[in-house]
């Protein structure tokens, strides 16, 4: 690193204090004032950006420029259009315009669209969005962008959680002006979503069909030792490990990306890495980022990088902890209770705010993070099960037990840790345990949402939470708003208290791994969504549509496109890996096994005609145990090569999404358990691909 880690962050972005030394004075205030207070920008304030961007894009070395977005794909999306213009006689200028810094027009037909494009429908259009900062990546400058339609329907990401950010904002005033917090002008939602991911070999990982086509393994034996040991987790980088993290680093902070915290997860072979929370949309951006630098890279250090939420059977998988706020412009979280909860008016009437959002549409929050990778590890004793509950731990819980109950409230005292050697310093212990089986845990000032899977954009469950969130605290301001100002103490006390007794139910401080909880929660009428398949249809539940549509975060149109679109990946990503399982186990796995029970033949056939009185049980033994499970997985891929076909016949995509999952997802598991249980018999110079015990220490 030739440069110090201050002059080296933000270095390729065009930031706020580039922004103030670039641009004109006027222009930088109108800029500001965009930014700040979601204002319109007038395009001669654009030109002018324009300008200074350019320069000093070209300053820092680059030659393109691009409209960067999030289509429905659940990656982003790019094409670069060079600076460059003609003036005659063979010259050429740098140039790029206001037009060209505010709208592009990529073909929208050929992205997901749940039906609202067709090919004959093809324009589309990207907007700038001022509130995220371009940098530069590749010697091109990336300028952040919103896409929609011809007619206006949003076909990304960031469009929907732009509007869910400023329907938060809009409420939370709202109520905060009722409680007197009149210097408040704005609130904005922040998110630090921390990355797990795991690393393999770049020759191994090519060595794997399933792994390039799924990200995922669908065949493999555990070996001797995974996790067994509890080792890993915070344990010693290896040298290969710690030269990615460090490169990683330094291209993250060149991109303003305040990458803090990476260590060892779990599992062998996993990582994770923790940014410094910020806004919400530049938040999703930076993440979007980051899992591809991580990639990126990766591939720099002969490694790569998997995102998939379960990549390897028998182990850890990898989530996204997304830690959710909500702050306002004076800097205060919304969501810190101070040294005084039970007393902080404001605090629990957005505390209860989040638990009645959480409660009343926790359908939403699990359908946020649904995908066909995802759940494979929730429930899994790896991640909080499919069942949404809320954690809040004892002193909170403890203060919404006394207002309900109408009982004094005496303030726990901070308790000193006594560690038992007199060199250890002193320190207080918090008044709140964590809880790993949570999917939405309280966390000392923030709501930690748990249940996000690896590969997932954060967008998603934010503009759920961000809506419902919005939507009590609307109700709330139409309970209070008509109290008078002497009275608004009692009343708020009153709102709590019945918000405490409806919603309650949703909050659990246990273990959210037994089955009793499980029979709890659906006493207390709990959602268990446990696939995708039974999760999405829940998006165009009424209840929900409402909610989306009466904010506009959504048109009903949007909605079911979205609905097709989740449905759509869901079959498609089953249905690449059956096709690639049946490859694997036609091309590679069972010529391998033929070929080693063949050599076994042959050993026996030779050893009789040498010694026919040698005793050669134990190898006939064995050749017949190969010969049943070549049987069992012959007639097993047969079995899910037929259930494709039937899956790939169905029309209607939530039948058939619900098909692959109880009939072709049950065959592939089938398929497996027999295949890994013959890999063990098979020598590595016959098994077609790398085992388990080569990806998972080999790095």
């Amino acid at each position: 690193m030739t440069k110090g880690i201050p002059e080296l962050y933000g270095s390729l972005v065009f930031n706020n204090r580039v922004m103030r030394d670039k641009l004109p004075k006027d222009i930088y205030r109108a800029l500001r004032k965009t930014i700040e207070n979601n204002t319109h920008l007038e395009l001669d304030v654009a030109n002018s950006v324009a300008v200074a961007m350019k320069e000093w894009a070209v300053e820092n070395g680059a030659t393109h420029f691009t409209h960067w977005f999030q289509p429905m794909t659940g990656h982003t999306a790019e094409k670069h259009d060079s600076f460059i213009t003609p003036i005659g006689d063979g010259q050429v200028i740098m140039d790029f315009s206001g037009k060209e810094l505010v709208k592009g027009e990529p073909d929208a037909s050929s992205f997901p669209s749940g039906g609202l494009r067709a090919t004959f429908e093809a324009r589309g259009y990207t907007a700038w969005d001022p509130t995220s900062p371009a940098f530069i990546k590749d010697r091109t400058l990336y300028i952040p962008t919103a896409f929609c339609s011809y007619s206006g329907e949003a076909l990304d990401k960031k469009t929907p959680l732009l509007r869910s950010m400023e329907t938060l904002n809009k409420e939370a005033v709202k109520i905060l002006h009722l409680l007197g917090k009149n210097d408040v002008t704005s609130v904005s939602t922040t998110i630090g979503p921390e990355q797990e991911y795991f690393l393999v070999d770049k020759a191994l990982y090519e060595k794997r069909k399933d792994l390039i086509f799924t990200g995922r393994t669908l065949l493999g034996a555990m070996p001797p030792k995974g996790q067994e040991m509890e080792d890993h987790y915070f344990g010693a980088l290896k040298p290969r490990v710690s030269a990615y993290m460090h490169d990683l680093d330094e291209e993250l902070w060149k991109l303003g990306i305040p990458a803090k915290t990476k260590h060892n997860e779990v599992a062998p072979a996993q990582h994770e890495l923790a940014p410094v929370f910020d806004t919400a949309n530049i938040a999703v951006d930076h993440n979007q980022l980051t899992m591809e630098m991580m990639k990126k890279v990766a591939d720099r250090h002969g490694l790569v990088c998997l995102l998939h939420e379960k990549p390897f059977e028998g182990i850890n998988g990898s989530g996204k902890h997304n830690n959710w706020s909500m702050i306002t412009n004076t800097g205060v979280n919304l969501l810190d209770p101070g040294r005084t909860p039970a007393e902080n008016i404001q605090f629990l009437v957005f505390l209860m705010a989040v638990i009645k959002a959480v409660d009343e549409y926790a359908d939403l929050m699990r359908v946020s993070v649904a995908s066909a990778g995802n759940d494979h590890r929730l429930g899994a004793n790896e991640a909080p099960p499919a069942i949404v509950s809320i954690f809040l731990g004892d002193e909170l819980t403890a203060v919404l037990n006394s207002i309900e109950n109408d009982t004094f409230f005496g303030k726990q005292q901070k308790i000193q840790m006594e560690t038992g050697a007199a060199v250890l310093p002193h320190f207080f212990k918090d008044n709140t345990d964590r809880n790993r089986t949570s999917p939405f845990a309280f966390t000392g000032n923030k709501f930690e949402f748990r249940m996000l899977g690896s590969s997932i954009s954060v967008a998603g469950p934010n503009i759920v939470l961000n809506t419902a969130v919005a939507e009590a605290l609307r109700q709330f301001y139409e309970e209070l708003k008509d109290t008078p100002s002497d009275q608004m103490e009692e009343a708020v006390h009153g709102l709590v208290k019945r918000a405490i007794f409806n919603h309650k139910k949703i909050i659990f401080n246990g273990n959210g791994y037994t089955e009793e909880w499980v029979k709890e929660a659906a006493a207390r009428g709990l959602y268990n969504l446990r696939s995708t398949s039974e999760a999405l249809p829940h998006f165009i539940a009424e209840k929900n549509v409402a909610l989306f549509t009466g904010h506009h975060i959504f048109t009903r149109e949007e909605i079911y496109s979205r609905y097709e679109i989740l449905l759509e990946n869901y079959c498609k990503t089953l249905h690449i890996e059956a096709k690639t399982m049946q490859d694997m186990i036609c091309r590679e796995f069972l010529p391998a096994l033929m070929e080693y029970t063949d050599k076994i033949a042959s050993s026996l056939r030779a050893k009789k005609a040498l010694l026919p009185e040698l005793s050669c049980s134990s190898q006939e033994r064995l050749l017949e145990k190969l010969s049943v499970y070549y049987e069992e997985i012959f007639q097993a891929e047969e079995k899910l090569e037929a259930d494709t076909a039937k899956a790939e016949a169905l029309t209607e995509m939530q039948e058939a999404a619900v098909f692959y999952y109880e009939t072709v997802l049950s065959d592939m598991n089938a398929l497996r358990k027999a295949a890994d249980s013959v890999e063990k018999y098979l020598p590595d110079e016959i098994l077609p691909y790398p085992n388990y015990e080569k990806l998972l220490f080999s790095v």
